[in-house]
């Protein structure tokens, strides 16, 4: 791998470092023709610099019992201490939300029903914090009960689970009726509890069910479900089932007639998963190859920025690179013809002249090197034996 690298390397300041196409998605210093190819089902090289890169997101703070942590720098904050202005009455028909909104808190206002957001939205990020009353009162499902409904669906429970027993499946941070949670991390009663929820919905198509859904719920920083899978929406005292779900949905709290307090609740939108169209990890053999060509066609595009006729390896390795996504016909006859009369002009170079194309042969050198081992093109492809040809003659490979 080392060595490897320290041949292709060079390639950046030929492949990439030219890229000046805004729509060139090429990372700067990373080289091209280094990790294995795309795939049936990976539409990315290992290491891909085409690949988009991060999003960059200034992190928040965490939380402290007196004072609320600040959100990350792309959260939808749905509360933040100072209005209900981002929710309503969850019965039918909406409404103004009732609950109380006290010094930065929101708590619920027993009997005024549940609420949920205005805003609907799906896979997510949420991050809600919660406290129970400092006064303890009542036992098991009767202590501090609420509960948080992810699309207003799935109820991830709310409850004073310290030192109060109850069902297991109706424990804090529980799937509600579905699957308890792997640990009981509460504080006391009256410090507040954090909950981290990643929460991807069922995804069906034709009826048929192409991804169950899951959830994953950290509570205090510790993991009470770990990628649990869905059983469709959650109910009291009756199984879920599998079914559909909508795009989006809101976020719903729950009036379960104990004054509960809440704080800092935001979310972030996940991309689409896999299955959905995202483009991470193992897609469909059809998913797969249609983000392929997507690909090649963005870097044919940079390519065609590169047009130089003084200087034509720029855009022939771009051209090149492309083939590793989709061997569409016109680029690869189209990077024949460059790559012969790139190495028909080495060949015309006196000798007292060629010398200077050492480091640039060895980089298109590695390049067709890398096309034929991963079969872009055959072992035997012209251009390539030729260039070899030179590049021994001249003992460019020699140390």
């Amino acid at each position: 791998m080392i060595a490897r690298m320290k041949v292709l390397l060079p390639l950046v300041s030929i492949t990439l470092g030219v890229c000046l196409s805004p729509h060139c998605r090429a990372a700067s210093g990373i080289p091209a023709f280094y990790g294995d190819p795309p795939d049936a089902q990976h539409p990315w090289a290992v290491h891909d610099p085409n690949r988009p890169q991060p999003t960059v997101v200034t992190p928040g703070t965490f939380s402290s019992q007196a004072e609320a942590g600040r959100p990350p720098s792309d959260a939808i904050v749905l509360f933040d201490g100072s209005d209900l202005s981002k929710w309503e009455s969850a019965k039918e028909g909406g409404g103004s939300a009732k609950w109380v909104v006290s010094e930065g808190l929101l708590e619920v206002a027993p009997s005024t029903g549940d609420i949920r957001t205005k805003e609907e939205f799906g896979d997510c990020q949420l991050h809600i914090e919660w406290a129970e009353p400092p006064n303890v009162s009542g036992s098991s499902q009767g202590r501090g009960n609420s509960g948080i409904f992810l699309m207003g669906l799935v109820e991830i429970q709310v409850l004073d689970s310290y030192h109060n027993v109850t069902y297991a499946d109706g424990h804090a941070a529980s799937v509600y009726g579905v699957n308890p949670p792997m640990a009981n991390p509460l504080r006391p009663p009256g410090e507040f509890q954090v909950y981290d929820i990643i929460f991807r919905r069922p995804v069906y198509k034709d009826g048929q069910p192409l991804d169950p859904g899951y959830v994953t719920v950290f509570v205090n920083g510790v993991v009470a479900q770990d990628h649990t899978a869905l059983e469709g929406a959650t109910g009291h005292m009756r199984r879920t089932h599998p079914a559909p779900f909508p795009e989006k949905g809101p976020l719903k709290l729950q009036d379960h007639g104990n004054p509960v307090r809440f704080r800092n609740i935001w979310y972030r939108p996940l991309p689409p998963n896999a299955i959905e169209g995202g483009s991470d990890g193992p897609l469909t053999t059809e998913a797969a190859a249609a983000k392929r060509k997507e690909i090649a066609a963005d870097i044919r595009g940079d390519a065609n920025q590169l047009k130089n006729a003084s200087n034509p390896v720029p855009e022939m390795l771009r051209l090149l690179e492309s083939l590793e996504y989709d061997k569409e016909p016109a680029t690869v006859e189209q990077v024949n013809q460059m790559a012969t009369r790139y190495v028909d002009s080495l060949k015309e170079l006196p000798g007292d002249k060629i010398g200077a194309k050492k480091d640039e042969a060895n980089h298109v050198n590695g390049a067709f090197q890398y096309v034929t081992r991963f079969q872009v093109f055959p072992a035997d492809w012209g251009p390539r034996v030729e260039l070899e040809k030179i590049v021994k003659a001249q003992r460019w490979d020699k140390k």
